[in-house]
């Protein structure tokens, strides 16, 4: 394992060569007593930190996706995640990292791309980029997600208990659920009253609730006694949020894409939420994690 570690101010934070992940965020002054971990440690009942989604989202049925006629072999959430990035550069405060297609992602997914993944801390933020390049000759169709692990309970708290999602906006708009990580039909109403979700276990039994309509691209993450981790986000539509059962984690998921509708065999290039690149076009995304002290 090749990590980078990049750290300024009151924000530390670790990332792994291995698809571009990011390994540790920690808040506190580095190398002085009370400096914390707020990721979860890739321990037994999920053994991830925060990995990167493309180019699908949760899975494709049969786990296979096709194009023209021709079917490919496609892990759960895609490849990059499994992939090993080139670091571009590097330094005491930024890093960016990038995926370029090759023979090995050419027998999953048949489309160029190049993926780029910027890091960069200031003060008590970090802030990630993505871009997407299409350098053609053909139209690139993809997904992107980014599924951070948090601890819950945050540093600080008892327990559970008394977490909160402050929402920027209030989120009335019906929720989406998935089985087997592919996405069920039904809508089912907001677990989130105005702009507040009171966090359950119970609210994860049926696995991740999916904000498909989202209002808001900010949100604070909160309990008493704990740090406010601020949440932002740009160029992603979807919200998901997740805690795997009995594990103290908990996963707030911005999206452009969603899971293959259950049942579904189609093109891929027709799969929900997708964004179309035209060649030699890019787009990107962002997301950004703002550490305040507690209350």
């Amino acid at each position: 394992m090749s990590r980078i570690r990049i750290g300024a101010g009151r924000v530390t934070a670790e990332i792994d060569e291995q698809g571009a992940e990011l390994c540790s965020l920690r808040y506190g002054t580095e190398g002085q007593p009370g400096a914390t971990e707020l990721l979860w440690q890739a321990e037994r009942a999920w053994p991830w930190h925060a990995p990167l989604l493309f180019p699908v989202i949760g899975r494709m049925n049969g786990d296979r996706l096709r194009d023209d006629g021709t079917y490919y072999a496609m892990p759960k959430h895609g490849f990059a995640r499994d992939r090993r990035f080139t670091v571009e550069r590097h330094d005491a405060t930024t890093a960016v990292l990038t995926l370029r297609d090759d023979a090995a992602t050419r027998r999953l997914f048949p489309f160029p791309f190049r993926l780029t993944v910027g890091y960069a801390v200031e003060g008590s933020r970090l802030t990630v980029s993505y871009s997407v390049h299409n350098p053609g000759p053909g139209t690139l169709p993809a997904s992107l997600g980014v599924h951070p692990g948090f601890r819950w309970p945050l540093p600080g708290a008892t327990d559970k208990r008394g977490h909160t999602v402050l929402f920027e906006r209030p989120e009335p708009a019906p929720v989406r659920r998935v089985e087997d990580v592919l996405l069920l039909p039904e809508r089912h109403p907001t677990p989130v009253r105005g702009r507040t979700l009171r966090l359950d276990g119970a609210l994860f039994t049926d696995g991740a609730v999916i904000l498909e309509a989202l209002n808001s691209s900010r949100l604070i993450y909160s309990a008493p006694g704990s740090p406010r981790v601020t949440l932002s986000w740009h160029g992603f539509r979807q919200l998901a949020l997740w805690s795997p059962p009995e594990a103290d984690l908990l996963c707030l998921e911005p999206w452009y894409g969603l899971p293959s509708p259950i049942g579904s065999d189609g093109e891929y290039a027709a799969s929900p939420g997708q964004f179309h690149l035209a060649a030699g076009w890019s787009r990107t995304f962002g997301f950004g994690v703002e550490v305040s002290p507690a209350r």
